[in-house]
C-alpha cells in the first residue's frame, strides 16, 4: 500500500509543479480584466498589459501599474483620483483642446482618431471599455504570421517609422517584465481565437 500512496504523492508533486511552471518564469501575470479583454478580441494578454504599461503606468506603493483615469493632453499626462474627476477633465480638456490630441484611459485611446469607437468620450474612461478598444486596435494592426512587436509600433504609430521603433523598444521592457528577460511574442507563441 506505501508504494501506490508515494506514487499518488509524487504524481501529484510534479502536477503542482508543471503548473507552477509558466507563472514562475513569468515576472507577473496580466490581471484578469486584460486576460479577458485580450481573449475575447483573440490577442496575447501579456501585449495588452504591457501597452497599458506603457500608456497609462503610474508608480503606485513602488510599482508601475496601468492607470484607468489618465488623459493625454497634448502631450502632457494628467491623472485623476476617479472616474468622475477624470471625465471633468476630459470634458474641459475637449473645449480647448482638438480631440486629436486627447488620448484616455488605460491605453490610452485617442479622441479624434478613434471617435467611431465610443459613443461619449467619458466612455473611454471606463477599464474594461477601454481595454476593449485597445485589443481591437491592436489586433487591426496585426498581420498575421507577424511578430506581435510590429503590430504594437503601429498601435501606437501606425505609419512606423522611429517613433514606432523606439515605442516598441519601451514596451518589450514590459513585456519582459510580464514574460521575463527572453520575452517573445512571435505569432507562432499565440493563436488568434477571437471570443464572441
Amino acid at each position: 500500500m506505501a508504494a501506490p500512496v508515494a506514487a499518488v504523492r509524487a504524481a501529484r508533486a510534479v502536477l503542482a509543479l508543471c503548473a507552477w511552471v509558466p507563472i514562475a518564469s513569468a515576472q507577473e501575470v496580466p490581471p484578469p480584466a486584460y486576460q479577458l479583454a485580450a481573449q475575447r478580441a483573440g490577442i496575447p494578454s501579456p501585449v495588452l498589459f504591457a501597452v497599458a504599461l506603457q500608456e497609462s503606468g503610474a508608480r503606485l506603493h513602488g510599482r508601475l501599474i496601468p492607470w484607468p483615469w489618465t488623459l493625454n493632453v497634448a502631450g502632457q499626462a494628467e491623472r485623476y483620483a476617479t472616474r468622475a474627476e477624470a471625465c471633468a477633465g476630459l470634458r474641459r480638456a475637449l473645449a480647448r483642446t482638438p480631440a486629436s490630441r486627447i488620448d484616455a484611459g488605460l491605453g490610452q485611446v485617442n479622441l479624434g482618431y478613434h471617435a467611431h469607437r465610443y459613443e461619449h468620450p467619458c466612455d473611454l474612461l471606463d477599464p474594461y471599455r477601454n481595454l476593449a478598444i485597445a485589443a481591437d486596435i491592436l489586433l487591426e494592426q496585426h498581420t498575421p504570421g507577424e511578430d506581435w512587436m510590429v503590430a504594437i509600433g503601429r498601435y501606437h504609430r501606425p505609419a512606423g517609422g522611429e517613433p514606432a521603433a523606439r515605442y516598441r523598444r519601451s514596451v518589450h521592457r514590459h513585456l519582459a517584465r510580464v514574460l521575463g528577460p527572453d520575452a517573445s511574442v512571435s505569432s507562432n507563441s499565440f493563436t488568434r481565437t477571437r471570443t464572441p
